[in-house]
């Protein structure tokens, strides 16, 4: 059965996009068939790496996967001004076509609320909640006392996945959810310590996992105007103003994908399969 991963925060500048690029490129490595649908109909990040990324790769001629791509529209943004009913309606008829197609579907999702997103959050079988290292962050998932630093209540966006939640329990299926910390580094260690109290409690209270922390790395953003990732990266595949990557990112998103469970804990690091095989890429003129 096709699974659904909707990469999802109500707050801009979480990482959802890059990190619906890496999930994606990464499964296809392992031998997924991989859609993806990119619900965020203005801002179309994820759209324009795709598009990126089937530029680059003949332009350099280097073989690599490329995910199917179903859009919700030629026009996004129109589409987002007009009739709410007409976007559910066009997001309802792009994932259907993509379950039928594929093994995994990743959908990236606006940072605010909208019809679109609610209704990919119905179908999901997997939510994953990227967030920055910050109290900024966590207020879009739990509100906090702002005299003893505990958790109040869940949020918004906590109530939307609830709400999800409930509706799919009612017609036989689950809804996981997983948060995870992003651009860890830098941090300081009494505030981690803090934020971390509040994740454990809010995870506890709104039913969620706590997946594995990415670092601030410049390799998981640099590879955007490539429609690159650090999964694709190998000896024949790598643009020549590209560093390589340490092998402690590659470690970082073996522990990524085993932590959404998408691949066993066995599995070799992710990279190790890339295209090894392709022709060493010249510089870009």
């Amino acid at each position: 059965m096709t699974r659904v991963i909707v990469v999802g925060n109500e707050k801009g500048g979480a990482g959802k996009s890059t990190l619906a690029a890496l999930i994606a490129t990464a499964m296809m490595y392992r031998g997924s068939r991989v859609a993806v649908i990119d619900a965020d109909l203005r801002q179309q990040s994820l759209s324009r790496f795709l598009a990126n990324r089937r530029r680059w790769l003949p332009a350099a001629g280097v073989d690599a996967p490329v995910p199917m791509e179903f859009k919700l529209a030629d026009d996004t943004a129109a589409l987002a001004m007009g009739d709410p009913a007409r976007a559910v309606a066009c997001f309802e008829e792009a994932i259907g076509m993509a379950m039928v197609e594929s093994d995994l579907v990743v959908v990236d999702t606006p940072g605010s609320d909208t019809p679109v997103s609610r209704c990919a959050h119905l179908q999901a079988d997997l939510v994953v909640t990227p967030m920055n290292d910050s109290f900024v962050d966590f207020d879009v998932l739990g509100l906090i006392d702002p005299l003893t630093l505990e958790l109040v209540r869940p949020s918004l966006y906590t109530r939307v996945i609830q709400e999800a939640r409930a509706m799919r329990e009612a017609h036989g299926r689950d809804l996981e959810w997983v948060v995870l910390r992003n651009r860890t580094i830098g941090v300081e260690v009494h505030n981690r310590e803090r934020l971390s109290h509040g994740l454990e409690s809010l995870a506890r209270q709104a039913n969620f996992r706590i997946g594995p922390s990415l670092r601030e790395r410049v390799a998981y953003r640099e590879m955007f105007p490539f429609g690159l990732t650090i999964a694709d990266l190998s000896p024949g595949v790598r643009p020549s103003d590209i560093s390589a990557p340490r092998q402690a990112a590659r470690e970082e998103l073996r522990d990524l994908l085993t932590g959404l469970r998408l691949i066993p804990r066995s599995a070799p690091a992710s990279g190790d399969t890339a295209g090894e095989a392709a022709a060493v890429v010249a510089p870009l003129a």
